[in-house]
């Protein structure tokens, strides 16, 4: 396969963007075409000579992928003795965590409620995408949203990502801390995409805020967060509660009461009741009863007043 793809030596490389766990991300013009693209080296594995798994899984899942709101992988292009290969994906200007990091010093600390709905919307539109075609990203968060100057939403990085079939046996070790539902940190290995969808929950609730949910040093302390805003989960809102591994083995301080609406009060934040409940349904503690993408996708926050309005950017990275 390797040995019919492009030399990456027909791209210039401009500049480092990003360097993840799974692989570094390079700035680089097709010199054939002047086209700029974004080149993610894929890190090989060492230990056995070979492809990485991880990385196969993410090449073969974005080469099936396709949708506007998910990053576009043109072509694999490889180094010169095979040591590397690279995937060649289009180039987004910024992505949320960058912006919400320089919104942050500026006069405008976050998004608008307009420029929430459009975000939301797209992010929802290809995670609904996903789902459907049976593929979990399992490590959804800020730096792996990009968005384009005009306000367009690529969802990136699927280096964890997995294809499942119902409700399966996986690594509970995904996911970024912040934005991991409770069931995993519960040491849950049977779980299915609400995984994700309580990301998106965490997603919405830090652009409404304009600062992160649930900033946990460690799972128990990510835990304590999570129960200290939502209050203490128990067998009668989540059934298989007791049963999680975690819950065995610590004892959770009792908080009865969801403090949500308190966060985001409609006075200061602008967000309705709509948006207070579509907020809270992503964020439910029973993986069985949280929205699914697509129940989200057409809930009424998106119809009201007032209308989606995607935000745009004078970045030029």
């Amino acid at each position: 396969m390797l040995q019919a793809c492009r030399s990456v030596d027909e791209f210039e490389r401009l500049n480092k963007i990003d360097e993840g766990t799974y692989g570094i991300v390079f700035k680089a013009r097709d010199k054939k075409t002047g086209e700029v693209a974004a080149l993610k080296r894929v890190k090989m594995d060492e230990a056995t000579d070979g492809f990485p798994l991880t990385a196969l899984r993410e090449v073969n899942i974005l080469l099936s992928l396709d949708h506007p709101s998910i990053v576009n992988v043109n072509e694999v292009v490889v180094g010169s003795k095979l040591n590397f290969v690279f995937m060649v994906m289009e180039y987004v200007e910024n992505d949320l965590k960058g912006l919400m990091d320089q919104m942050a010093q500026s006069s405008s600390p976050k998004f608008t409620i307009p420029e929430t709905k459009a975000l939301m919307l797209q992010l929802l539109s290809g995670m609904s995408y996903l789902h459907e075609n049976w593929i979990m990203h399992r490590d959804l968060k800020m730096s792996n949203i990009l968005v384009t100057n005009s306000g367009d939403l690529k969802i990136c990085d699927f280096g964890l990502a997995r294809q499942f079939g119902g409700v399966g046996r996986y690594t509970q070790l995904v996911v970024t801390l912040w934005y991991r539902a409770p069931e995993l940190l519960l040491g849950s290995t049977t779980y299915g995409p609400a995984i994700d969808v309580w990301s998106l929950g965490c997603i919405f609730g830090e652009l409404l805020a304009g600062s992160p949910l649930f900033n946990g040093r460690a799972e128990i302390d990510q835990l304590q967060k999570i129960f200290k805003l939502l209050g203490t989960p128990n067998d009668k809102i989540w059934p298989e509660f007791s049963s999680l591994p975690s819950v065995q083995k610590v004892t959770f301080a009792e908080q009865p009461y969801n403090k949500l609406r308190q966060k985001f009060p409609q006075a200061s934040t602008g967000l309705s009741d709509k948006g207070y409940e579509l907020l809270n349904h992503l964020l439910t503690y029973d993986p069985a009863r949280r929205l699914t993408c697509s129940e989200a996708l057409n809930d009424a926050f998106f119809e009201e007043y007032p209308p989606p309005q995607r935000p745009v950017f004078m970045n030029s990275k």
